[in-house]
């Protein structure tokens, strides 16, 4: 698996394009527990999946970091926020909480990730 962190950062948000392509798979990162952020979190990630060729089927984590935090938003919660349910039946999404700092969350969601990314990559060679 190649991985890039391309940051949040708005100067940087130009050059996501150039990492969208021939994209297996996207991790996306929230704070859970910054609620005024959620919805430039919504519209950052609708623009990056616009960014891809064509419309993207391919899988989505979303990793709802912090969730230690006394307001952390529960995964479904997040879900909501960022209005998963307007993303097409094709694509395999899953908001996974987590806390960097344990590392609690983090391994299911990445397994669940890489087994996700394994079957959109079958799938797709076998549609070849």
């Amino acid at each position: 698996m190649t991985v890039w962190d391309v940051g949040g950062q708005t100067v940087l948000r130009p050059l996501w394009q150039h990492y969208m392509k021939e994209t297996d798979g996207l991790i996306y990162v929230v704070d859970s527990s910054d609620e005024q952020r959620f919805e430039d979190a919504r519209d950052e990630l609708f623009k990056i999946l616009g960014l891809a060729e064509g419309e993207p089927e391919f899988p989505i984590l979303i990793l709802a970091n912090k969730k230690d935090l006394p307001h952390a938003r529960s995964a479904e919660m997040i879900q909501d926020a960022l209005t998963l349910s307007k993303l097409n039946g094709k694509q395999n999404w899953h908001v996974q909480s987590c806390c960097a700092t344990s590392g609690e969350g983090l391994m299911e969601g990445l397994q669940m990730f890489a087994e996700k990314i394994r079957d959109f990559r079958r799938m797709n060679s076998n549609n070849e």
